[in-house]
């Protein structure tokens, strides 16, 4: 066994057996409630600079299938669980969950309490921590220094290690519509759910400026999720602006709500824990129906602080936060979770084909 541990900033030490590679990760420490989709999420690019713990005890017990990744890496800086499934199952398994995270250069962290970890989190909010494999004891001290002298996520430009460095054109078999998807860290199922609406991806740089998407007289525009603080970001929240004076239709999901919401004047904040899971419960304050939602994000945006153009059309009903957001008269609409959730729910996947239907009607 290799002696692990987890060292939080409010000095908090926590044991466990390491797994995955050996080596010390640094990051926001942060729980997703999801009973499945380790690997959805594992490589989910809104993971950078975070400690990722699930809530459910026993993972790794399907193993790893490289077509259920979300992008084409390993995202979090390191995993803690309850209990690593030894001998996983599944027909369609590649490599075991330790195997991968020691190929990627991930640590783990197993055999830990994660009940009492997800309780201090709820109860006191996120915060950094250290995780080290193997470790000695001898080495706490060093350890409780470093932690409580490590940058916010607040403080650390994330977007620009999850971007592609260049356009790359995701062609379907049958296109009837070009999109150009900012890429501040996308999600392939994004890609993956323009492509089956016939639609033709240019992913671009989060950095790319607004007139060279135009030059590529898209029919609509998609804002992507991505990790860190939105209030970095100012230099896409401007080329937002001028997109939308362009009148092309924009869609914008997790971290692009809270750009679009930042381009119309709005203010964003951090929330204590996050909403990180796929159970989150939304409703929709134009229908009054309410979805179980996939969520991973750590910041919110300000509904009082918008103007009376925009309207909110989506809350959480667990905190009231905003999930969803929309212009009054220009073709810009935008929800804080992902309609293209895998491994799931998918009941919002209607987002897209209304987002399709705005294109079309432009």
């Amino acid at each position: 066994m290799v002696r692990g541990v987890l060292v939080l900033q409010d000095r908090t030490v926590i044991e466990g057996e390491g797994f995955g590679a050996q080596k010390e990760a640094m990051g926001e420490v942060v729980f997703n409630t999801s009973m499945a989709g380790y690997q959805e999420y594992l490589t989910d690019p809104s993971y950078k600079y975070q400690i990722l713990m699930p809530t459910y005890p026993l993972i790794g017990n399907y193993g790893i299938t490289p077509e259920r990744f979300e992008s084409d890496r390993i995202q979090v800086e390191g995993f803690v669980v309850k209990e690593l499934c030894e001998k996983p199952s599944h027909g369609q398994m590649k490599k075991k969950l330790d195997d991968w995270l020691a190929e990627e250069g991930i640590p783990g962290l197993q055999g830990v309490d994660t009940r009492f970890l997800t309780r201090k989190i709820r109860n006191y909010g996120v915060m950094n921590g250290i995780l080290k494999t193997p470790y000695d004891p001898k080495e706490l001290g060093k350890l409780k220094e470093e932690v409580r002298s490590m940058k916010t996520i607040s403080e650390v430009d994330l977007i620009e290690l999850v971007t592609v460095k260049k356009p790359v054109v995701h062609e379907p078999k049958e296109i009837k519509r070009t999109v150009v998807l900012i890429d501040c860290g996308a999600k392939m199922s994004i890609t993956r759910s323009l492509m089956d609406r016939s639609c033709k991806v240019i992913r671009v740089p989060a950095g790319t400026d607004a007139k060279a998407i135009m030059d590529y007289d898209p029919d609509g525009i998609m804002v992507s999720n991505g990790p860190g603080d939105p209030d970095r970001a100012d230099y896409i929240v401007k080329n937002i602006k001028r997109l939308i004076d362009e009148q092309v239709p924009i869609f914008g999901i997790c971290f692009g709500n809270q750009l679009v919401g930042r381009a119309f004047g709005g203010r964003t904040y951090k929330l204590k824990f996050g909403h990180r899971g796929a159970n989150q419960p939304v409703k929709d304050l134009r229908t009054g129906k309410v979805y179980v939602t996939s969520q991973n994000h750590g910041f919110a945006v300000d509904a009082n602080s918008l103007p009376k153009e925009v309207e909110v059309t989506h809350i959480n009903l667990n905190d009231q936060s905003v999930e969803g957001l929309a212009h009054k008269s220009l073709p810009v609409y935008t929800v804080q979770y992902h309609p293209e959730a895998h491994p799931g729910p998918w009941d919002n996947g209607y987002l897209f084909d209304d987002f399709m239907k705005m294109m079309d009607k432009k």
